[in-house]
């Protein structure tokens, strides 16, 4: 059976005193069929390590290096998130991919740093709304995913995979469970390819999951959790999503 996680993205948000409050709400909540995870701000590591440290709640960073050590100013190491008890990083994520023009190379070395030592990367893939316009949806998101076909294939215990469609994220757009589940499929089918264990890497949605929606898409087949942007900031939508 695949397995099945909510990952909380908090991107740029967060201050102590409300993340401490957040977590403690999410600590306190019913445990869920789906497990739980949260990817914080590289400032808030720290903090995130020691307040969920015993706990059911994993935790992760936004990003991580391609580069092991050396004069890369800013940038922070596969290693240094494992120091700190890191499980998982994402990579590969639309907005770094925009912001801060990483190729889908760059994304396959930084999935390849991370499960290199023990950190599960969630590799993003999407297409734009002209993408999809276009009818290139597929051939985008297929490209994404060949780059990281060598990572998937060594290490198909640790990989996870993540939908998001560009024009869902952050929109208030979603793509509808239709939508959604055939893209899912198509990766599935793609991740076969690959190899027998590949085939087995949970996908998980992202793009305005809300608990109004959460059910719905997480009730398709090959839908197996969600990557949450916004929702994840408060414990009450976060933990319903879970739920769903």
């Amino acid at each position: 059976m695949r397995e099945r996680w909510v990952i909380g993205n908090w991107k740029m948000n967060g201050t102590l005193p409300r993340n401490a409050a957040l977590l403690d709400a999410l600590k306190a909540s019913a445990p869920t069929r789906a497990k739980l995870a949260v990817c914080v701000p590289s400032v808030y590591l720290a903090q995130a390590s020691a307040l969920l440290a015993g706990s059911a709640i994993a935790w992760g960073a936004q990003d991580v290096s391609a580069n092991a050590d050396g004069a890369y100013t800013g940038q922070i190491s596969a290693s240094m998130l494992q120091e700190f008890g890191a499980k998982f990083a994402i990579v590969g994520h639309s907005e770094r991919r925009l912001f801060n023009a990483e190729s889908n190379e760059d994304v396959a070395k930084k999935a390849d740093a991370a499960a290199m030592v023990g950190i599960r990367p969630v590799i993003c893939v999407g297409e734009s709304l002209a993408e999809r316009a276009e009818d290139r949806a597929e051939a985008v998101v297929c490209a994404q995913l060949a780059a990281c076909a060598e990572v998937l294939a060594k290490f198909p215990a640790l990989a996870i995979l993540a939908y998001e469609p560009v024009w869902a994220i952050g929109t208030g757009k979603t793509a509808t469970p239709a939508q959604a589940e055939a893209m899912h499929a198509f990766l599935r089918r793609e991740l076969a390819k690959i190899s027998a264990a590949a085939a087995n890497v949970p996908i998980l949605y992202g793009g305005s999951v809300k608990p109004s929606n959460a059910a719905e898409l997480f009730a398709q087949p090959n839908i197996d959790g969600g990557l949450i942007g916004g929702a994840s900031l408060v414990a009450a939508d976060f933990v319903a999503i879970a739920a769903a």
